[in-house]
């Protein structure tokens, strides 16, 4: 049987605001398994990014449980804890890619692992293996207005892998790419999810992207829908 590295148990989210609750998301299931790609689809406003949030311990269930791989329950982790596995154990990628400007393409990347204190040396050598991954060896000192938004995304997608993660979380990678670039990046979000065993998973609501997916999961008004 395949390992499940990521689980969501019936999970909702309920969120209070001045105007009441709103039910964000309600009772969601769902694993990625080792090797995996999953698509999140469904409208705006359908609850994926919170469902997302959720998967990657950026945000904690109203009810339900996010089960890591090893058993724990990260949903339920102290603060700290959840922080050590969103560093090492999760890699997250970004629509908007979330790049710092003043930073070289190889800096972005290398992020990650400063945050990890991996020894420059080391530091250097995986930098430049992620970014050979993503097919970017020749850029590694331009900055990100002097790449397209295809190779900021790439850059985006070297940092995610850089500190070595179980599960991979893109939050509509390509919402700002052309239907090409935004191909060219499914494939290759693919390819490193078979290539590397990673768990996956990616929201959009491109039906053309879906075809990649190994695993879709349909969400409607926050709800689970066939």
């Amino acid at each position: 049987m395949t390992e499940a590295l990521l689980t969501a148990d019936a999970v909702s989210r309920v969120f209070t605001t001045g105007a009441g609750e709103v039910h964000a998301l309600t009772d969601v299931s769902m694993e990625v398994t080792r090797g995996e790609l999953v698509v999140v689809r469904g409208p705006s406003g359908s609850g994926k990014t919170t469902l997302l949030n959720l998967l990657g311990g950026l945000d904690r269930p109203t009810s339900g449980r996010v089960l890591l791989g090893d058993g724990r329950e990260l949903s339920a982790l102290p603060e700290k804890d959840v922080l050590e596995v969103r560093r090492t154990r999760i890699g997250y990628v970004f629509q908007s890619f979330g790049l710092i400007p003043v930073l070289s393409a190889a800096e972005n990347v290398e992020i990650p692992l400063r945050l990890l204190e991996v020894d420059p040396a080391e530091r250097e050598e995986r930098v430049a293996d992620a970014l050979e991954l993503v097919g970017l060896s020749g850029h590694v000192r331009q900055r990100p207005y002097e790449l397209s938004g295809g190779q900021q995304q790439r850059v985006g997608i070297a940092r995610a892998l850089v500190a070595e993660p179980e599960v991979l979380i893109a939050d509509e990678p390509t919402g700002q790419l052309d239907s090409r670039t935004a191909a060219t990046i499914m494939e290759l979000l693919q390819d490193l999810t078979h290539a590397r065993g990673l768990a996956a998973v990616v929201s959009t609501h491109d039906p053309v992207l879906m075809q990649r997916a190994d695993k879709v999961v349909t969400l409607r008004d926050g709800h689970p829908a066939a």
